[in-house]
C-alpha cells in the first residue's frame, strides 16, 4: 500500500499526467476509491483553494483517461 502522506498528495495533484498516472496505478483498488472519492471533494465542495479545485479536476481528467 502507497503512503497518501508524504509526497503523495505533491504527485497526484501535480498537474503532470506520468506523475499522476504512476500514483494512482500505485494504489490498491480501495486506496484508488479513496482518493478520487477526495478528488471529487476538492471539485465539489466550497472553500478549497481555486488553485487545488484546478489540480483536482486536472487529476480527476487522467485519471478518467485510464479508466475509458
Amino acid at each position: 500500500m502507497v503512503d497518501l502522506f508524504g509526497n503523495y498528495w505533491e504527485e497526484m495533484l501535480s498537474r503532470q499526467p506520468q506523475r499522476i498516472r504512476a500514483a494512482y496505478l500505485a494504489l490498491d483498488g480501495e486506496a484508488q476509491q479513496a482518493v478520487l472519492a477526495h478528488l471529487r471533494r476538492m471539485t465539489s465542495e466550497p472553500d478549497w483553494h481555486p488553485a487545488q479545485v484546478e489540480s483536482a479536476t486536472i487529476a480527476l481528467q487522467v485519471i478518467n483517461e485510464l479508466n475509458d
